[in-house]
């Protein structure tokens, strides 16, 4: 399992809308075929590693990530082809939350005679696919607020010099994370005071060929028809509530989308924005400030998880940017709390990854 867990990261971020997946299969103690799930509308993993099986999946048993889908959608369902392969057994690591599988695709191999064995590795697939779990019982994008800042919690100077803050290494897994997420999404502050180009990039600083969506949000229409995210592949859309029509014309002239998402105060209404990126199948949003985007992401209980890179640096300055604005809290008390905490050192710098922790609420990990 723990080898299908490995495969099922290598799809990871080419899958969405559907999970990343990764399938095992075993006779005689030898790996007969394996196999991740290829972009959506291509085969599943289940599929991928029987036809590499071929006969020899006969009697074997099969070890995947998520419970084998039972329906069709793009493709047929992998609890038909599981069968049609006369597999003896299946392990998954976890139900499929999806309303039309839950529970149903153990069902079906079990009636056709094959033993399954649920629970292995579940926390790590879980993990693994979060967003998807979310996405598909709430119809809700996965959001991650993720910032660099400084030892003292700072992401821009008093003179707004931002570059760079954390080292090389911290700025690659940066990349990887947006290579990994259907959207980024920054406040019109940020495309105003850096002119982000948000692309995902490799190693070497060329942009992979699959992009995420950029999402600027910007009340009234604000960001340059020159921004440089114009000029980058993939799709933008600008979210707004009260942009002049001469701007929205200028933006969309620019190869922007353009929609406005009013709340009663002028300001973008963010729970609005989420259900509609929700509706065009965005699962997951990498939020990357600035401090009053993630500020209001924060105080309005909108953010699933953290990743916070912190530099060895102190900035000091009363006018310095912090990494989140917003109302905050009044007491230390009342203060966000991260739990499910991982540290990891990347260079000079550290990574800090948790989940936002409500009272009489599950973790994002554990939905």
């Amino acid at each position: 399992m723990r080898r299908a867990l490995a495969l099922a990261q290598q799809a990871f971020g080419t899958t969405s809308p559907n999970p990343a997946v990764g399938a095992v299969l075993v006779r005689n103690g030898q790996v007969v075929g394996e196999g991740y799930t290829q972009p959506a509308g291509q085969a599943h993993a289940e599929v991928v590693a029987l036809r590499q099986a071929g006969d020899l999946a006969r009697g074997a048993t099969l070890y995947v990530t998520l419970e084998p889908c039972c329906h069709h959608g793009r493709t047929p369902p992998c609890t038909q082809a599981i069968i049609d392969s006369q597999v003896s057994e299946v392990h998954f690591s976890i139900v499929d939350p999806n309303p039309l599988v839950a529970g149903k695709g153990r069902a079906e191999l079990e009636k056709a005679g094959i033993r399954v064995v649920v629970g292995e590795e579940a926390e790590a697939a879980r993990k693994l696919n979060e967003a998807y779990f979310k996405f598909i019982t709430t119809g809700i994008p996965f959001v991650t607020a993720k910032f660099a800042a400084s030892l003292d919690g700072k992401i821009a100077t008093r003179t707004g010099d931002t570059r760079w803050i954390t080292g090389e290494t911290a700025r690659r897994e940066a990349h990887r994370l947006r290579a990994i997420s259907d959207a980024v999404m920054v406040g019109i502050g940020t495309v105003q005071a850096d002119d982000p180009q948000l692309s995902a990039r490799d190693t070497e600083g060329h942009p992979l060929h699959r992009q995420p969506m950029r999402i600027i949000v910007d009340s009234t229409g604000r960001a340059p028809a020159s921004s440089r995210l114009l000029q980058e592949p993939g799709s933008v859309l600008v979210a707004g509530a009260r942009i002049p029509q001469e701007r929205a014309k200028a933006l969309s002239l620019a190869g922007a989308q353009v929609a406005q998402f009013p709340d009663e105060t002028g300001s973008v209404d963010l729970k609005a924005l989420l259900a509609f990126l929700g509706q065009r199948q965005v699962t997951s949003i990498l939020a990357e400030g600035g401090g009053a985007l993630l500020g209001s992401l924060f105080d309005q209980g909108l953010v699933d998880k953290v990743v916070a890179f912190i530099a060895p640096l102190i900035v000091g300055g009363a006018e310095a940017t912090p990494a989140v604005g917003g109302i905050g809290s009044a007491t230390l008390g009342e203060a966000l709390r991260l739990q499910d905490i991982h540290i990891e050192q990347l260079g000079d710098d550290i990574m800090v990854v948790g989940y936002p922790r409500i009272e009489g609420q599950p973790t994002a990990s554990q939905r």
